[in-house]
């Protein structure tokens, strides 16, 4: 299974347009949404600003990332793996509609003058924070929490001795 495929690409794609367009078009009404070219349309009050959502705001470059290292990350069993990537990936999805609706909310009330700073600047801080702490839980904390546990386990099984 590639996920380089198209497909893969246009399903992760319309999953966020699909978010995307739920909060901040159906029920916000900050924007309009051209589904099948993935077209956003931001409303302000000077004028409407368009933005793009493609490929690379899908979160699969990211997701696929994710799943390559849980893939062959050591310490976890083939369930704990499943369940991380699951996770992983239902969480960078989550946190990519999270950064494009904060542009889009930025754009709304801001204008067309803060769009660079809400994408490029702005959206990709909220969004990297939101990664990085999925990568702190998934691999470092949990690897603490378990050296933690072991090691405690050790010394109760020597004191019981």
């Amino acid at each position: 299974m590639s996920l380089a495929d198209p497909y893969w690409v246009w399903l992760f794609t319309h999953a966020v347009i699909q978010g995307v367009n739920l909060i901040a078009g159906d029920i916000l009404g900050w924007v309009q949404i051209t589904i099948r070219t993935g077209m956003v349309y931001i409303n302000n009050p000077t004028n409407v600003v368009q933005m793009s959502i493609d490929f690379e705001c899908s979160g699969i470059i990211e997701s696929m990332a994710l799943i390559a290292l849980i893939s062959f990350f050591p310490t976890y069993a083939r369930k704990e793996k499943v369940f991380y990537g699951v996770f992983g990936m239902v969480y960078i999805y989550l946190a990519n509609v999270i950064r494009l609706l904060t542009v889009i909310a930025i754009v709304h009330f801001g204008g067309r003058s803060t769009y660079y700073i809400a994408h490029a600047i702005i959206g990709r801080l909220v969004f990297y924070v939101l990664v990085i702490a999925l990568y702190y839980n998934v691999f470092t904390y949990s690897q603490l929490a378990r050296g933690i546990y072991r090691g405690l386990e050790q010394r109760l099984e020597k004191k019981e001795s």
